[in-house]
């Protein structure tokens, strides 16, 4: 008996050992979970109704609105327009294979732009929004908007597009537009902020350059979503700002016209105010299109740009180079003044050609000019007077003052990435880049602009502008008002003494306006529009004896042939304001090609200019 009561004693102690910490587990379990519910509700409540929200919540983003390019008097060369555009969101779909079949047959799609589409959706996550189309007619999308009962999570939206008024105009000045690749959004930080589907961002030129003043911020619709993706209530509507409207210094109506004179030729047209450095106009031939490419440039199309053979693609103004022929004159007459080597009474005699150390060196002019002083050896583009003072000179003294004027460098800096530099040649050059000695034959061609030496023709109107203007420093500019701060080098003497400017303006006058000049058949004897200047004739092959024998003209010679033809000037010349360069590809000569375009070119710009002078820099509407 006692054993048994002994025994039963045992077992409830166990039992209730057991019953405490199996309580006691429960109560600690209890306790945590209660410890777990307070966290989540209290300590980590904002992350899981972010969460909550991220799940419940959708943002639509849409394509900023772009900022335009007007010229200088405000009329639009780079605007926007409405386009009429149409999205999917897939995850807001029920039948999305209905849907897509629908819309093919509502907008009358080929198989071959439906194949695309059905691409493009395997391409995008399911709440990413795929674009059907971003340039629909009103028609079209009139169509689309009468069937939306039918047509659930799709989305027609007006939109605002590039649109390029002037055309071909501006096209290598301002560039394009095109829908945003992975290189753009990894790259620009600006691209990557606003990105949305069929985003148009700039490719080339301004467009691109000046990409984060452009671009604009994007409108953002919020709107609550169910379960299942589908929209019950817009939240908020964020209405982004426009880009920034930018004003050039460009007159549209000179670009027009330098857009004419070029029809059917290659080749490039500089304006330049000589004391502001404001781009006039800055044309390159031939052009394209730029509207092509905002909606996507079709193959056909590309095909006939990309296989042009005088290079459409081409900004010849800041990415030819050539060698500048004549139009270096003027730099080594004057580098020979300011190094003393000559005075304007050094003569040379000219008989067609001048023998050195086994070598001839050619006259344009077979039978030779007889003596001549500087301002004749100017006017009548005496090359053997030239090889003369070049060989006297030197060409580490030559490249010296062709730097000074801006030859040799870029003159826009970082705003066109395409810019080339030129090469003004020296004897330390030669070495570095050839690994081989200077030759005094290398220096008497470098002084006629053959040879080594290449200039772009944005170069070369910046030197004619610093000649112009009394042989000061200036920086070019195409956006308005942009550069806030002068470069406090600004306008300083470029030369040692000023006479020596002004005995190259006057053999430049005379070049233009007197009997035997080379450009004195595109003269102009009305002082308004009277204009100094210097041609130029290139070699982009060297000449035999027999070609020289063959005396072939211009028309005779293969295209591929033919000398570029140059020209540089600047007028009125009694009271000098604006510089141009003129280069045509494969123009034969100067005077008869290139000097008589500037004769139309200063009439328009001088008439043009008490109209610029008046323009003050009011603020325009924007669109």
């Amino acid at each position: 008996m006692i054993n048994s009561s002994s025994d039963s004693v045992k077992k409830l102690n166990s039992i209730n050992r057991r019953m405490f910490i199996t309580g006691s587990l429960k109560f600690f379990v209890m306790i945590g979970l209660v410890s777990r519910l307070f966290f989540l509700q209290i300590k980590e409540n904002k992350k899981y109704l972010t969460l909550s929200d991220k799940n419940r919540i959708r943002e639509w983003k849409l394509a900023p609105v772009r900022g335009e390019f007007h010229d200088y008097f405000g009329k639009v060369i780079a605007g926007n327009f409405e386009s009429y555009q149409l999205h999917i969101i897939p995850e807001q779909v029920e039948d999305f294979r209905y849907v897509i079949y629908r819309i093919k047959d509502l907008l009358e799609l080929s198989d071959r732009e439906f194949t695309k589409i059905l691409k493009k959706k395997n391409e995008i996550k399911s709440w990413e929004t795929l674009i059907v189309s971003d340039n629909l007619t009103w028609k079209k999308f009139s169509k689309i908007n009468n069937h939306l009962y039918d047509l659930n999570g799709v989305k027609p939206v007006i939109s605002i597009s590039r649109n390029y008024p002037y055309n071909e105009n501006f096209t290598h000045l301002i560039g394009y537009v095109s829908q945003a690749n992975a290189n753009d959004v990894e790259k620009t930080e600006v691209i990557k902020k606003n990105f949305v589907p069929g985003l148009k961002v700039g490719k080339v030129g301004l467009e691109k350059s000046l990409e984060e003043k452009l671009i604009g911020t994007n409108d953002i619709e919020r709107y609550e979503v169910n379960a299942y993706g589908r929209r019950i209530s817009q939240l908020e509507f964020q209405k982004g700002e426009k880009g920034k409207t930018l004003k050039l210094t460009v007159d549209t109506k000179v670009q027009q016209l330098a857009n004419e004179l070029l029809k059917d030729k290659a080749g490039s047209i500089c304006v330049m105010d000589i004391y502001t450095g404001s781009i006039i106009a800055m044309h390159s031939s031939p052009s394209f299109d730029p509207n092509l490419f905002v909606f996507g440039i079709s193959q056909d199309d590309w095909q006939v740009i990309r296989n042009d053979p005088m290079k459409p693609l081409v900004n010849k103004t800041l990415q030819g180079n050539y060698s500048p022929g004549s139009t270096i004159k003027p730099i080594v007459a004057l580098s020979a003044l300011e190094n003393g080597i000559i005075n304007t009474n050094f003569t040379v005699e000219c008989t067609g050609k001048k023998e050195m150390y086994g070598q001839t060196y050619h006259c344009w002019k077979k039978k030779g000019h007889g003596f001549v002083s500087l301002r004749n050896a100017m006017k009548q583009s005496c090359d053997t007077y030239f090889y003369e003072i070049a060989r006297r000179l030197g060409v580490d003294k030559l490249s010296e003052t062709a730097k000074k004027f801006g030859l040799g460098k870029e003159v826009f800096g970082d705003l066109f990435s395409i810019e080339k530099k030129g090469l003004i040649p020296n004897t330390q050059w030669k070495k570095n880049a050839l690994g081989k000695g200077w030759l005094l034959g290398e220096t008497m061609i470098t002084g006629i602009g053959q040879g080594y030496i290449q200039t772009t023709p944005i170069q070369l109107c910046l030197m004619t502008a610093q000649i112009a203007n009394g042989g000061h420093k200036i920086y070019p500019h195409i956006v308005e008002n942009e550069n806030k701060t002068q470069p406090i080098d600004k306008f300083t003497p470029l030369y040692k003494e000023s006479k020596n400017i002004k005995i190259i303006q006057d053999a430049m006058f005379g070049s233009t306006n007197e009997v035997m000049g080379t450009s004195y058949r595109s003269r102009i004897k009305d002082p308004k529009y009277q204009f100094a200047g210097k041609t130029g004739t290139a070699q982009v092959k060297k000449i035999t004896e027999r070609d020289r024998e063959l005396d072939l003209k211009t028309f005779e010679i293969p295209y591929e042939e033919r000398d570029h033809a140059l020209y540089i000037a600047f007028g009125p010349y009694k009271n000098p304001r604006y510089a141009l360069s003129i280069l045509v590809e494969h123009g034969g000569n100067g005077s008869t090609t290139a000097a008589p375009m500037a004769k139309k070119l200063f009439k328009l710009i001088i008439d043009r200019h008490s109209l610029r002078d008046s323009t003050n820099n009011k603020k325009y509407l924007e669109i």
